[in-house]
């Protein structure tokens, strides 16, 4: 089970919601929307999907991490490791 399990119904609902508005977005070009209003879409649409993973993110570090460290060893050293390369994956995006 992954930390996220509990609330996987929101960030579906919160994906989805976010689904529409990358398809907005496309809508918008299709339709020669003018430039500065296409990119403040996709200003909130990538501040949506960055909320989410910050989220999915702090559910990573609550279960999955704490969880490994609690066991010691190469399992905890991995975890910690995958955790550094996604919040170093977060900051460069």
């Amino acid at each position: 089970m992954h930390g996220y399990s509990q609330d996987k119904d929101a960030y579906l609902k919160r994906m989805r919601r976010i689904e529409g508005q990358v398809r907005g977005i496309a809508r918008m070009i299709e339709e020669d929307t003018y430039c500065i209003d296409v990119l403040t879409q996709v200003s909130a649409a990538t501040r949506a999907l960055e909320g989410v993973a910050l989220e999915l993110l702090s559910d990573h570090l609550e279960h999955c991490v704490t969880e490994a460290v609690s066991e010691g060893g190469d399992v905890a050293d991995r975890k910690v490791a995958e955790a550094n390369a996604a919040i170093a994956r977060l900051v460069r995006a």
